[in-house]
């Protein structure tokens, strides 16, 4: 009967343009079984095969990504539908199908006792831009980029219970204030508040991501879990935070919020931005930006941030345009300290890295926070990359066959 009462709750929530379901559905609902959990840490790395077109991702699950030979062939848990964006929570593993407009089916798996992947749940939500654990929820986005649909919906999945649980909406132009669209790159928890950084965008035309504000960052605060909007923290020393798709807020141990800008505003295609791409900083207990300012366009020697994933003790791995100077190129990669303002280059890397996991699939930090680990795709070969923290120090880790990397994330319980 509970099973039943479950894919009811879920089909009813599809439909969240119209209704929300509220928190005390939650009650209703039978308690997740912990009983056939493993214990322990297990990793996953996510491949795409190589030997096929248009296929979908496989799940390798694998104890140690340092070492030793892993391929696609034979292994791994396929999944049904290709663009997969994926999320670690409360010792689950979530695989969020991105429909491209369309509703996308959003599978939970957890390791079992004798450590192998199983999938527990399965369901549908709306295709989004933005998902973040927040709490015991993954906390979706679904922005609209352009036409008359003004609304954004954020949605609460709940992690525990594999469903969402409330859906909340905003105004994306009210939002902005500026004639423009809030588009949101990202959120983040910082305390007991949600931090969402947002483009403001035209919207419009085939210029859907241009502006007319290419030097202002936008991060709209709100309050967890009503989701009630209570600020806009705003700033002309950068241009928007993170990007479409892109985590652009690091939080630290101490409680700081460091923002990065790519500082790669457009109008009509063409790089409007004159700030430079650089990380600001939102101080503890704080909603508003101090006079903490770290230029790492010139640090770099004109490259911009693409992506950053936290490592912590102020430590950051970056992931930089391959062009000085320009939006574009091949990735490289480097250590920076936000504490210090020091920018490193990363040796031992491949002399051109065609792809890699990005970091909302998850880049993985070491325990100790001394290592991470990265998914890197070379025009010979696919390999866990482990990267040496202190020493920005780069050595092949686990090799993947047959397929290219797009994720490696640490399974915990």
């Amino acid at each position: 009967m509970f099973k039943i009462y479950r894919a009811i709750v879920a089909v009813a929530c599809i439909g969240l343009v119209f209704s929300a379901c509220t928190k005390k559905e939650d009650q209703d609902v039978a308690p997740a079984d912990t009983t056939n959990i493993y214990r322990g840490t297990k990793y996953i790395i996510t491949a795409t095969p190589t030997a096929s077109t248009g296929v979908a991702d496989y799940l390798l699950s694998v104890d140690d990504p340092t070492t030793g030979t892993i391929s696609t062939a034979g292994n791994g848990v396929e999944q049904d539908g290709t663009y997969r964006y994926y999320t670690v929570h409360k010792g689950k593993f979530f695989s969020l199908l991105y429909g491209q407009g369309n509703p996308g089916a959003v599978a939970t798996y957890r390791f079992n006792k004798q450590g192998k992947l199983e999938k527990i749940s399965d369901f549908v939500s709306e295709t989004v831009q933005v998902f973040a654990n927040v709490g015991d929820d993954i906390l979706t986005m679904k922005v609209p980029r352009q036409g008359d649909n003004k609304t954004a919906y954020m949605y609460r999945i709940n992690a525990d219970l594999s469903q969402i649980v409330d859906t909340k909406t905003i105004d994306v132009v009210n939002l902005s204030g500026n004639g423009e669209r809030a588009h949101f790159t990202w959120a983040k928890q910082v305390g007991n508040k949600v931090f969402a950084p947002y483009m403001s965008i035209r919207g419009c035309c085939s210029d859907a991501f241009g502006t007319s504000n290419p030097d202002s960052a936008y991060i709209a605060v709100f309050s967890y879990p009503d989701l009630t909007l209570e600020k806009v923290i705003k700033d002309n020393r950068t241009s928007y935070i993170g990007a479409y798709f892109n985590d652009g807020l690091a939080l630290d141990e101490r409680g700081d919020v460091y923002a990065f800008s790519p500082a790669a505003a457009t109008y009509e295609t063409v790089v409007k931005s004159t700030t430079k791409s650089a990380f600001v900083r939102i101080p503890a207990g704080t909603t508003s930006f101090d006079n903490y300012y770290f230029d790492v366009e010139t640090a770099s020697g004109g490259h911009h941030i693409r992506q950053q994933t936290y490592i912590g003790n102020g430590k950051i791995l970056l992931n930089m345009y391959g062009d000085a100077g320009k939006i574009s190129g091949g990735p490289k990669l480097a250590i920076a300290d936000l504490y210090n303002k020091t920018f490193t280059w990363i040796s031992g890397l491949p002399a051109e890295i065609v792809s890699m996991s990005t970091p909302y699939n998850n880049n993985t930090v070491s325990s100790d926070k001394g290592k991470i680990y990265v998914g890197i795709n070379a025009a010979d070969g696919s390999w866990i990359y482990v990267v040496d923290v202190n020493s920005a120090s780069a050595t092949k880790g686990m090799t993947v066959e047959g397929g290219k990397i797009t994720s490696i994330v640490k399974v915990t319980n």
